[in-house]
């Protein structure tokens, strides 16, 4: 459908003139309108149906057009009549017509016809228009004589989905019949505005990226200079913004939002009455937007906003579950054939649950509660009923979820649905207007096809019906029972009859339910079936079908009291009985639920109970499982679950309150959620699995409840006035008040938990000391608070910061603000005085603080208002009127202040806070009673609403990584990495030598000795590691710790790329004092495609020991990720299969179908590009230089792996590399220096033979990108913050000169910078800009002749083969784009396809036909693409953040990465591939671990987060398992014991905590490091020492301190073993110091090895075995603070890591090391694997793997 983009024009589309393809009748001419001043078509005739234009010609062809918007230009004929068909198809294939005419009245609507009334507008200022605004109806009948040329915009997927509840796909006819004038018509996805021009879309940001934009210039309509398009025409948006009668018709809006301009309107000013003006107590205060005084009499309001934004993510809600069951009925529950799921009603929803994971599916549609639910045999189709005055039936593929049916019966009160088992036959059972019985019954045999349903029969009854049923066996028999009788009906000649079963003596009992024996048997014979029947009088009969006789009447009895509390065998004798109000029968038992609560299962002679279930209330519903191994059970007080017969265990699925939820409030850290209600009882509820966890009865009826923000704590306030206090997790009454003399109407705590508030009807307001357990009270102010209960449950609002309180009063019209901690009076606000035109004084209804503004205050007014009011002063800073159709119940602002959350009777609204335009707002139905409370939950991924039921919505708009895209274009699949297709052409064959590295010091350098030792300290010989002694003398001192010239003092790490604008601004407050040195200014260029490295603190080790070759104690293995801050480090040849790209500063060269890798390490700082030549026999790298020194630039050939020559030239970062299409030339480019600025930026020529220098030339301004031409290797094309350069290599003799012509960017792209360049041919190049335009430049009059916008955002990324171009850009947008040059004309553009992937787009290699390819973004993936197949596939995946952990598993098959981001990552092992990622949003993760069992099935990982949080993940399940929260502060450390029993995890307070993995609940808290953040936790089992644990334990915090614990955890035993404690002088430092490290010896326990901060370098070893204090054995010195280290299990081999980026490999008996500098960060963590085979090193995000071969 990309041809139909971005719309398509009709007539043109068809030739309409011709008449070919379209067909005309009746009077049908052309004329040339005075108006339009063009031809236009003219339909005529008395009779519309006679004259008209079809398109296409026969019904049997169909446009195909799939634009989501139909437009119609036209004008109706005045005083006339016309009528126009669309004909649509639906995605499931249903053909529905769509009319509209000003000869309809009403609205009309089947399954396959819409009919719309048209109210034709008519010219401004006239008598018509005026009658038509104070019309009821509008004008419905003839347009009239003034009536003007519209434009129809008809929304076809809206009215679809809302009047049929079908998916829009295309449109397959138009007919226009007379009367009518129609100038075009057309076809798009775009909202488009006619009353905008092209200029004005521009200025305003309307973009068809935006989904809006300018109607096409061929569609419009001429406009005049200086008048308003809106003077002179009509524009009619279907649905209606409109709110005149007819609801369901199409007419011009009462407003024009077209009309609105995105900038502020001018303000409208007021004059105030005097009686107004009495009531004025502040308004002195407001202030005009300049913050000047001005003049009380005038009100200034400013409107904002434009209507063509929309909020996003659309939707920004999804119903993800609802706690309730029931509404008009609990008798009607469903099990599905397969009987995985169960169906039930929630009051308007219908829900489908599958009862292993209590998933929910919802059925919307109903807008009443559901009465009846029916399902066919197969659960194909199921059918729903509505109560109310309007009976309304829905019919539904269940397994869509689509409704494929609706209609209506002339009955309310619809209290029976019964389905044939074939699904071709449906009755109903209802009351007609005489309040008589009306039974219908309907066919539904063609339902699916094409969603017709016609009445079969019908009959009208003055018997009672309170169930009916089509027999199984028969589609034309049913059976029904009632009060007095059960009749048998059948329909014979569409006539429907009934007889009725001779009950004798039992006439007159009432009978409740009705079943078939054998349930669903449609294959059973007329003579064998048996009817049952229950009675509420407890009897059941079983009753002949065939013969219409009573074969056996049995009676449930109450049992006998024989014995105190003993219940004798349930009888069926004489006496009273306990009423049954349903029975199920199967082929092996019989299943009743009765009036006592209890399910029983009888054998089919009921001779005794063989299985029975009591419930807390009565049975309404029970239902055998197709299978016969279930039973569902419903109860009249809201609880819904099943017995399984086999196990005789009962599973519970739902519970619910049985009437109206006043009020909620949710447990962040926990989860849980309480809700207070109309029944009586406050519940708390797990949010997750939706289970109940308390049920808390109460004598007098809760009205509003309040979580404490921390604590296992909450309060309720009562209708008289009590407030409780309760400890959930004692289940204790902490306290209870009485002060209050009215109903609780508010009820909440400081976000702080130090203060509770409440508020009574009364007007009383009450302030609590809720740090104290008791909650005394502090003080009582009387007459405060607006009384009345209508401000109830959340009267009270708390200000983010714990010090204001607001609430209304003392009257309606005031809202107060108070200081939290005394509820002294600060402010306060009159709000009667803002509505100025209404004849009533406006009242405040509700009041809510902004969370992160403190100085908003937003109020919910009678008027149908919210207002921002200023905490301080006082003033209106804005309002939105019309916010519901009903007055606003609740209010609720997102953390951030950028969503705003409204309820209002059955309705939630999510607005954009900032009201850029007050019709942007999103709304979700689903409520059939008024809302009572809504709010966003605490981690503000989901909003809660409740009423009727609890509402739990998934709130999707801070989902700020998701690929999901609501255009519903295809996006990168996020999977784990898959084989790639490869091309047929082998890899070159490598050198048997994996590694390479460049020597960069100084060639005239002594060489390194064979060995290096540091320095052992032996004090005391008794170590079991001592195997040898090496002489102190022969062995050299620490090395020496290198100055570093240049200190960043006010610095941290990185984290984020947010932050890095910070830590810029910081790096140029150096920079720019360099600079000004030498009298020059710095200038950033204004795009990402710019190599900026990360910023560091570390420097290298210059004094590093490298190994001689051959002889490395460890071998680089496998780098793990790729580095997304690179621009253009990742290269890719397909017809040689080499894959390349950078990690830190290592070139990772890689074999894609075994994944090999072969690491060419010649760097110490980061890579920034990389460049491949053609042949793909050498490949060239740059990093950038330390200190200011000059960058460097290697070469290496690919086949040998060694590095062929070295460049060091420029001195700022070398931006881009480039070799010439013959590979003769090499180019390279310098741009942004630390030590040298952006204005002297120098573009080299090299010889790629000799790589000797041919030229260079300086240029003003940044380069940011350079090609070859693809012909013509002295051609050379480059972009920047100047313009192009056009260079020329000019051969003179032996020298080579560059000739370099600039041209600025095109004037109609705007200030821009050129950011990328491609060439498309020898005469064609594309360049992009940092605004998203790609401009088409003739490379020989280099001049551009075409410009685009090709995306949103900066591209930074260009590739074109042959007639298709890729653009990449920071809006994470990847598009393909087929370009075809036309010979003297131009180039024509389409786009193909577009993906989005995670990141912005900074690397880019395609094949010759580019159809696939592979991408690299800045989140640290590479993707392999594959246009063809619309696939995309993540080759490579790394972090983009800082790195905080790594392990490995106990089996070392898998191993886990944590990250700053949020993300945990588990990988496997060896082949290094992403298994599976645990995302947490808005939280680092800094610390993970493994359980001990290394099963596949119970293996997993835990890890901790900056909240306190603790998460456990089942590898198995790829799920969260668990979330504890046993810290108020961040985890720093998390270990599982060596059984696996408990979770230790320390925090930054320093508090140990001791939690149960099987439940989550926290067994104990050590205090004893608490002040100091703990740094390292490990557990082992104790093996030698005989103590009164099995296992010991360390913590290590940041005050030189470690504790070693023995412990048996089944005993609940923690003893202290030992303490450490180190002294250390005062650190100067400008960073922090560094930290403290401790581990167990792997070989003996008791051996601690410690290092961190003190007087030496150094690490310690301690003996803890037989000693009162622990013993120094050795001390090992180091050369640098040691920033990360791990012992190896096996060689006595240590690793560490330093700040100066080096890992140190230390084997612990002799001292002998090897440096590795590998990395081009500091360290921060090291790990061996359990076997010590491997080794992890982290620096940042480059994680690199080795294998240990020893020392």
């Amino acid at each position: 459908t990309c041809w139909q983009h971005p719309y398509v024009n009709i007539f043109k589309h068809v030739r309409v003139e011709d008449w070919r393809r379209s067909a005309k009748e009746g009077d049908v001419s052309t004329y040339t309108d005075k108006t339009l001043k063009c031809s236009v078509f003219r339909i005529r005739g008395p009779v519309p149906a006679n004259s008209h234009i079809l398109v296409p010609k026969t019904i049997n062809q169909s446009l195909g057009l799939s634009g989501r918007y139909f437009y119609l230009l036209f004008r109706p004929t005045p005083g006339k009549y016309f009528v126009v068909h669309l004909d649509v198809a639906a995605e499931e294939g249903q053909v529905v017509r769509i009319s509209f005419s000003n000869m309809f009245k009403e609205f009309k609507s089947t399954a396959t016809w819409l009919q719309f009334p048209f109210l034709c507008g008519a010219a401004k200022d006239s008598i018509y228009e005026s009658t038509s605004k104070s019309a009821r109806h509008g004008f419905v009948g003839a347009a009239p004589t003034s009536v003007r040329w519209t434009c129809l915009m008809l929304d076809l997927q809206y009215t679809l989905s809302v009047y049929l509840s079908r998916c829009f796909s295309h449109m397959k006819s138009i007919k226009l019949c007379a009367n009518m004038a129609v100038k075009n018509m057309f076809t798009s996805d775009l909202l488009l505005d006619p009353g905008v021009s092209f200029s004005e879309a521009k200025l305003m940001g309307l973009a068809s990226s935006h989904g809006t934009g300018a109607m096409p210039r061929d569609m419009s309509f001429p406009v005049p200079r200086g008048v308003s398009w809106h003077d002179l025409y009509d524009y009619i948006r279907f649905p209606s913004e409109g709110t005149k009668l007819p609801f369901d018709s199409i007419q011009k809006g009462s407003c024009v939002t077209s009309q609105r301009s995105p900038m502020r309107e001018v303000s409208r000013c007021v004059n105030l009455s005097k009686p107004v003006r009495d009531r004025v107590s502040l308004i002195q205060t407001v202030l005009r937007e300049n913050e000047s005084f001005f003049s009380f009499q005038n009100l200034c309001i400013f409107f904002f906003g434009s209507p063509f934004q929309k909020l996003l993510p659309d939707p920004i809600l999804r119903l993800n579950r609802i706690i309730g069951f029931g509404g008009a009925t609990t008798k009607y529950a469903l099990w599905t054939k397969s009987g995985d799921a169960v169906v039930y009603p929630c009051h308007a929803i219908i829900v489908s649950m599958k009862i292993s994971s209590k998933q929910q599916r919802f059925f919307i549609g109903h807008t009443d509660k559901v009465s009846a639910l029916a399902f066919d045999g197969n659960t194909t189709l199921l059918a729903s009923a509505q109560t109310g005055s309007h009976g309304v039936v829905r019919v539904w593929n269940y397994k869509r979820g689509n409704c494929l049916a609706i209609f209506r019966i002339h009955a309310h009160s619809l209290s029976s649905l019964s389905f044939s088992y074939s699904g071709s036959i449906l009755c109903g059972v209802g009351k007609d207007s005489h309040n008589k019985t009306m039974v219908v019954v309907w066919n539904t045999l063609n339902v699916t096809k094409c969603g017709e349903v016609t009445i079969l029969a019908k009959a009208h009854t003055d018997v009672d019906i309170h169930t009916m049923k089509v027999a199984s066996f028969d589609d034309t028999r049913m059976v029904s029972c009632g009060r007095d009788n059960i009749r048998l009906w059948r329909i014979r000649n569409g006539t429907l009859r009934s007889c009725p079963v001779n009950l004798g003596e039992y006439h007159s009992l009432d009978f409740t339910d009705v079943a078939f024996e054998e349930g669903n048997a449609p294959t059973q014979h007329l003579e064998d079936q048996m009817l049952f029947a229950s009675s509420r009088s407890g009897h059941i009969f079983e009753v002949d079908y065939s013969r219409v006789l009573i074969r056996n009447v049995r009676r449930l009895l109450p049992a006998q009291q024989q014995h105190a509390e003993r219940r004798e065998k349930w009888t069926f004798n004489t006496g009273p009985g306990i009423a049954i109000n349903s029975i199920s029968v199967c082929s092996s038992f019989c299943a009743t639920g009765s009036e006592d609560g209890f399910l029983r299962l009888w054998p089919l002679d009921f001779s005794a109970i063989f299985l029975e279930a009591e419930h807390e209330g009565p049975v309404s519903l029970v239902s055998v499982s197709s299978d016969n191994l279930q039973v569902l059970a419903a109860t009249s007080t809201g609880n819904l679950g099943f017995l399984d017969v086999s196990s005789r265990g009962y599973n519970t699925l739902m519970r619910s309150h049985i009437d109206t939820v006043l009020g909620f409030s949710v447990d962040g850290i926990r989860r849980h959620l309480t809700t207070a209600s109309s029944d009586g009882t406050v519940r708390i509820w797990n949010m997750d699995s939706m289970h109940q966890l308390y049920d808390f009865v109460s004598e007098d009826s809760p009205c509003s409840v309040a979580f404490h923000p921390s604590e296992q704590v909450f309060s309720c306030g009562s209708s008289s006035g009590i407030i409780r206090v309760f400890d959930i997790s004692s289940a204790k009454l902490l306290a209870e008040h009485k002060q209050h003399r009215g109903e609780v109407v508010g009820l909440a705590f400081s976000p702080d938990g130090e203060f509770m508030y409440s508020a009574d009807s009364q007007g009383s307001l009450a302030l609590y000391n809720s740090s104290e357990e008791d909650h005394n009270m502090i003080r009582v102010v009387c007459n405060v608070v607006a009384r009345g209960p209508e401000r109830a449950p959340d009267a009270l609002t708390v200000s983010s910061d714990s010090r204001c309180l607001a609430f209304v009063g003392p009257s309606e019209y005031i809202v107060t603000i108070a200081d939290a901690r005394s509820l002294d009076e600060l402010l306060h606000v009159d709000v009667s005085i803002l509505d100025i035109e209404s004849p009533r004084l406006d009242s405040a209804l509700k009041v809510c603080f902004s969370p992160s503004s403190t100085e908003h205050l937003l109020v919910a007014t009678s008027a149908n208002k919210v207002l921002w009011v200023s905490t301080k002063t006082g003033r209106l800073l804005r309002e939105v009127s019309k916010v519901h159709k009903h007055q606003c119940s609740s209010l609720a602002v997102s953390e951030d202040n950028r969503f705003l959350l409204t309820a209002g009777h059955n309705a939630v609204k999510v607005w954009d806070y900032n009201m850029q335009c007050v019709s942007l707002y999103q709304m979700f139905i689903g409520h059939s009673q008024p809302i009572c409370q809504v709010s966003f939950t605490p981690d503000q991924m989901g909003v809660v609403s409740v009423g009727d039921a609890i509402f739990l919505w998934d709130f999707l708009a801070h989902s700020i990584n998701s690929l999901t895209d609501s255009r519903g274009v295809q996006l990168s699949n996020g999977m784990p990495r898959q084989k790639a297709p490869l091309p047929s052409s082998p890899p070159p064959q490598l050198d048997a030598s994996t590694t390479y590295q460049v020597n960069q010091g100084d060639p005239s350098s002594d060489p390194r000795p064979a060995a290096s030792f540091l320095k052992v300290t032996e004090l005391v010989n008794t170590s079991p590691l001592n195997s040898s002694h090496i002489d102190n003398s022969k062995c050299p001192t620490a090395l020496f710790l290198i100055d570093i010239e240049l200190t960043f003092c006010c610095c941290t790490y990185l984290t984020t790329e947010l932050n890095f604008q910070f830590f810029y601004v910081i790096f140029l407050i150096f920079f720019f004092y360099e600079v000004e040195s030498k009298g020059k200014t710095a200038v950033r260029p204004d795009c990402y495609s710019h190599f900026i490295p990360r910023f560091k603190t570390s420097t290298i080790d210059q004094a590093a020991v490298a190994p001689q070759p051959g002889e490395e104690g460890i071998k680089l293995k496998a780098v793990i990720g790729y580095n997304g801050n690179g621009r253009g480090n990742m290269v890719w040849s397909p017809d040689q299969g080499l894959f390349a790209y950078t990690c830190g500063c290592v070139l990772v060269v890689e074999h894609l179908q075994t994944g090999c890798q072969r690491h060419l390490q010649g760097h110490s700082e980061e890579i920034s590009c990389l460049a491949i030549t053609n042949d793909a026999q050498t490949i060239a790298s740059a990093a950038g230089g330390s200190k200011g020194s000059r960058s460097l630039i290697c070469i290496w050939d690919i086949h040998s792996g060694t590095c062929r020559n070295t460049i060091s030239y420029h001195r700022g970062m070398v931006q881009s590399l480039a070799f010439s299409r013959d590979d003769r030339f090499f180019l390279s480019y310098n741009t942004f220096c630390l030590y040298s600025d952006f204005s002297d930026p120098e573009v080299a020529l090299w010889s790629s033979k000799t790589f000797q220098m041919l030229s260079s030339v300086s240029v003003s301004g940044p380069i940011h990108d350079a090609a070859f031409s693809p012909s013509a290797a002295s051609q050379i094309a480059c972009v920047g913050s100047q313009g192009i350069y056009f260079c020329l290599i000019h051969n003179r003799g032996l020298e080579e000169d560059l000739k370099v012509q600039r041209v600025k960017a095109p004037a109609d792209v705007g200030d821009v910078e050129l950011t990328a360049v491609c060439y498309h041919s020898d005469s064609f190049l594309f360049t992009a800009t940092n605004r998203g335009h790609v401009c088409v430049w003739d490379v020989n009059t280099q001049r551009c002749f075409m410009t685009w916008e090709a995306d949103e955002g900066e591209i930074g990324v260009l590739l074109c083969r042959g007639n298709r171009l890729l653009t990449g850009s920071n809006t994470r947008w990847l598009r393909l784009w087929g370009v075809e040059a036309l010979q003297g004309i131009g180039t024509t553009v389409v786009l193909e396809q577009e993906v989005m992937l995670d990141g912005t787009t900074v690397s880019a290699a395609f094949d010759n036909t580019m159809d696939m390819g592979i991408v690299g973004t800045t989140a640290g993936t590479l993707w392999y693409i594959n246009w063809s197949d619309n696939s995309s596939i993540r080759l490579v995946s790394g972090h983009k953040t800082k790195v905080n952990d790594v392990v490995f598993s106990s089996d070392e098959n898998h191993f886990a990465t944590c990250s700053e981001d949020g993300s945990v990552r588990v990988w496997s092992a060896p082949s290094n591939e992403l298994v599976v990622q645990f995302q947490v949003l808005n939280q680092a993760c800094g610390c993970v671990c493994w359980s001990p069992s290394s099963s596949k099935d119970s293996a997993c990982v835990a890890a901790g987060y900056g909240d306190g949080t603790l998460r456990i993940f089942r590898l198995a399940s790829s799920e969260m398992e668990m979330k504890l929260h046993p810290h108020h502060v961040a985890v720093t450390a998390i270990q599982y014991s060596a059984s696996g029993h408990v979770i230790l995890s320390g925090g930054k307070n320093g508090l140990v905590a001791v939690s149960s993995p099987v439940n989550g609940a926290t067994i104990r808290v050590i205090r004893d490091h608490k002040g100091a953040q703990i740094t390292t936790i490990q557990c082992v089992n104790e093996k030698n020492f005989g103590l009164d644990g099995a296992e010991m334990w360390l913590a290590a915090s940041a005050d030189r301190r470690v504790s070693v614990w023995a412990v048996n955890w089944l005993n609940d035993k923690c003893d202290l073993l030992d303490w450490l404690t180190f002294p250390a002088p005062a650190y100067n430092g400008d960073d922090s110091p560094p930290p403290c490290l401790a581990a167990f010896c792997p070989a003996d326990t008791g051996l601690v090895v410690y290092t961190g901060y003190g007087v030496e370098k150094e690490l310690s070893f301690y003996s803890l075995s037989k000693k009162q204090v622990p013993q120094l054995l050795k001390k090992i010195a180091l050369p640098h603070w040691a920033t990360c280290f791990d012992l190896c299990a096996k060689s006595q081999l240590i690793a560490v890591g330093s700040k100066e980026r080096g890992l140190k490999l230390i084997k612990s008996s002799s001292g002998r090391f090897q440096d590795f500098l590998q990395h081009s960060d500091s360290l921060q963590t090291c790990h061996f694997s359990p076997s010590g085979a491997l080794v992890f090193t982290v620096a940042y995000n480059e994680i690199l793997l080795w294998e240990v071969r020893g020392l």
